[in-house]
């Protein structure tokens, strides 16, 4: 578990010409895809450093447990590293997660950017860390992105403001509002991590969620083991991303709703992230307030800082 949800490490702030790190912490990637994504981050001014055994291939792992492990911490610690973007999810993040250096990670503090299967990645590095992760594209998926998608790892990454996240179609499911550090991610990495070394804590947070590909009961399934554990104790907010091929969403809507019937806790669905038509890069780890009547997710300050200056 984390060392308390203290003062959170924010990473510094990327500007034109520094480099991105590509790491592989799941899945074998398709080349084209991949080819596609570096070139939107080429396009976009930076560069990219492909490690020469990126496409290391063992079974539907993209290399063994200690290769992906060993990847990850070697960009952390690299100084010519300034961020990390994560080639594909898939599965495989959180068997190399017992192989990371998090004393490292620490020291080096670094933008480190994924979703889906990745979620165990973020959501380990900013338990044990206390660093701001980015719940957002990966490479494979970031060259087909829509616009928008494109549009917010960019102002992510390099903006110098406090984010509002908002979305044109979002639906107030309980209202009200809450403050706390946002955290989540992909539902069924984060049910696979309870019980583990790895499990997050939600408590005094604002929970997000999003899913693909599992159906309703599959969701009530997870939602009802996560609360039996008690991982959704404290909960302060709770923001639903896509669920996409998950089936009829009022549907979903009221699993969740059952799942949280006690308490006040307000939720806000339909904000773009995860699985669907646009996954905007989100923060975790960083303090925002949730406004369900606004549909609003309000960051209380700029995610990325500015190196310090050395009289």
């Amino acid at each position: 578990m984390q060392q308390e949800h203290q003062q959170p490490i924010r990473p510094l702030r990327l500007r034109p010409g520094d480099t991105i790190g590509i790491v592989a912490p799941a899945s074998p990637f398709d080349r084209k895809a991949f080819g596609s994504g570096i070139a939107v981050l080429e396009s976009m001014g930076f560069q990219v450093s492909v490690p020469e055994d990126l496409a290391a291939h063992e079974g539907y792992l993209a290399g063994s447990d200690a290769h992906r492990g060993e990847m990850v911490n070697r960009l952390f610690a690299d100084p010519a590293i300034d961020a990390i973007l994560c080639a594909r999810g898939g599965f495989g993040s959180m068997r190399m997660l017992s192989h990371l250096d998090f004393e490292s990670i620490r020291e080096h503090p670094k933008i480190l950017v994924g979703f889906s299967d990745v979620t165990a990645l973020l959501s380990a590095v900013y338990e044990r860390c206390g660093l701001v992760t980015y719940h957002g594209p990966v490479v494979a998926t970031l060259g087909e992105a829509s616009r928008e998608t494109q549009a917010s790892f960019y102002h992510t990454v390099t903006a110098d403001e406090n984010l509002v996240i908002s979305a044109d179609e979002a639906t107030t499911l309980r209202p009200g509002s809450a403050t706390g550090p946002v955290s989540g991610g992909n539902l069924a990495t984060l049910c696979h991590l309870v019980g583990t070394p790895y499990q997050p804590s939600f408590y005094g947070h604002i929970l997000m969620l999003e899913e693909t590909g599992e159906k309703p009961y599959r969701i009530d399934r997870m939602l009802t083991q996560m609360r039996l554990a008690g991982c959704l104790d404290g909960v302060a907010g709770l923001v639903l991303g896509a669920f996409d091929e998950c089936g009829d969403g009022e549907g979903i809507f009221g699993i969740l709703e059952a799942i949280f019937k006690e308490g006040a806790v307000p939720m806000l669905a339909g904000l773009d992230f995860g699985h669907g038509r646009h996954n905007l890069t989100i923060p975790l780890g960083l303090a925002a307030t949730l406004d369900a009547d606004a549909q609003t997710l309000s960051y209380l300050e700029p995610s990325t800082r500015l190196p310090e200056i050395v009289a």
